[in-house]
């Protein structure tokens, strides 16, 4: 695993992203700003707070998770929730019919725009060196947020108008991708939430979710690191197979598919290793366990060492950096 020298992150980063040899395993961790993360100004102080404190390898940008709702009309506050999300309190789809009302919106103009300020704010101030991927969710992931989770049965009562929704969602997320690229992103994270057998059928996904996901990746320069976000703990880590280069990520601490077996059967660099969940109660001990573990699983080639999913705030800062200690063996 170890090279004759010490990389640099974004050295660390790509040659992980291709399975080639790294000095190291890199990694990064990421949690919510809850209550700061609504104006640019705070989302890029808590960006790079949370950067000078760790020094991770790259950083996954953090908008609040219903960022893309809001300039369609929805609203939300922040009611103390340990993972650091907000709860919807408008839903802008209330009936089956709303969905005709859909229209794609200006992704440099609202709180879409606020994002990207902070994004771009973000990439000025950070060291050159570390990537910045930005959190892009899919279609049907925003059509579940913008309904209150109906847009899976909506679906199948009425395919059509789910269709023509999801049609101006792509648009709109696509435009969402080629502008982060724009103000400096080096890097996509694809949360892909609603590919889980506990959510939709294969079937469902093949027709209205892989075909708007791929939409939206062919905004994605070649030269982009790109991480596919299996999200659920029956996820459809099969269909990565459909998907374009990028590495594979899941819940593999809390799933029946290990960091090895995916990233075997996938033929993908993988990111994981470390329970999220675990993050605020485990030792330090058992944390770094968990990081030699996956490296072990992998044999340190092809692996970025990362949660599955979201890390609870209240995690203390002994155990990420029991993590970071743990990958240089």
């Amino acid at each position: 695993m170890a090279t004759a020298r010490e990389m640099t992150s974004q050295e660390r980063v790509r040659a992980a992203s291709m399975a080639a040899e790294v000095d190291r395993p890199p990694i990064s961790l990421w949690s919510h700003f809850p209550e700061r993360d609504q104006t640019a100004a705070d989302l890029t102080a808590s960006t790079l707070a949370w950067q000078e404190r760790y020094g991770f390898d790259f950083v996954k940008f953090m908008p609040p998770g219903d960022y893309t709702t809001i300039d369609w009309g929805a609203e939300s506050v922040y009611e103390g929730a340990p993972g650091g999300t907000r709860s919807t309190t408008r839903f802008p789809i209330e009936r089956i019919e709303d969905w005709g009302q859909l229209r794609p919106v200006d992704v440099r103009a609202g709180f879409n725009g606020i994002i990207l300020e902070a994004l771009r704010q973000s990439r000025h101030e950070l060291d050159r060196d570390v990537p910045i991927l930005q959190t892009i969710f899919t279609p049907l992931i925003i059509a579940q947020k913008l309904s209150h989770d109906q847009a899976v049965a909506h679906l199948r009562e009425r395919p059509d108008l789910l269709h023509t929704a999801l049609d101006v969602i792509a648009t709109t997320t696509r435009a969402l991708v080629e502008a982060s690229f724009e103000v400096g992103a080096d890097g996509i994270f694809l949360a892909v939430r609603t590919a889980d057998f506990g959510v939709t059928t294969e079937t469902e996904y093949r027709e209205f979710g892989l075909p708007y996901d791929l939409r939206v990746l062919a905004a994605v320069p070649d030269s982009a690191i790109t991480i596919l976000h299996f999200h659920g703990e029956q996820p459809m880590l099969h269909l990565a197979a459909d998907y374009p280069p990028g590495i594979l990520n899941w819940h593999d601490r809390r799933t029946t598919t290990s960091l090895g077996e995916g990233q075997e059967t996938s033929g993908r660099p993988v990111a994981g290793g470390i329970n999220e969940r675990a993050m605020p109660i485990a030792s330090p001990e058992e944390i770094a366990a968990e990081v030699r573990d996956a490296i072990t699983q992998t044999g340190g080639r092809g692996v970025l060492i990362t949660p599955g999913c979201v890390v609870p705030f209240a995690a203390p800062e002994t155990n990420f950096r029991a993590a970071t200690a743990a990958t240089v063996g």
